[in-house]
């Protein structure tokens, strides 16, 4: 009768742990994928929505597309200087 390691494959467990452990933090690359998405998101309503709406909403995309931004680059930053 064969114990327990003996039934998993090594490749298939190595592949299994660097699967299920990553190295990076998995939660930073989330954050950064949705931030790139509100800036791609505020730049096409600003882009292609722009004669319909007003001055208020305008100013309220841009603003956000300029915080995206600058949380974007801080996170950037904090990856760069960890690496």
């Amino acid at each position: 009768m064969m114990n327990g390691p003996a039934l998993i494959p090594r490749q298939f467990a190595n592949m299994s742990m660097n699967m299920l452990s990553p190295k990076r933090h998995v939660v930073v690359d989330m954050v950064m994928v949705q931030l790139i998405s509100v800036i791609l998101i505020f730049a096409g309503i600003l882009i292609f929505k722009n004669t319909e709406i007003n001055q208020t909403e305008m100013s309220l995309y841009m603003f956000g597309l300029f915080a995206s931004f600058v949380l974007l680059t801080s996170i950037y930053q904090r990856i760069t200087r960890l690496v």
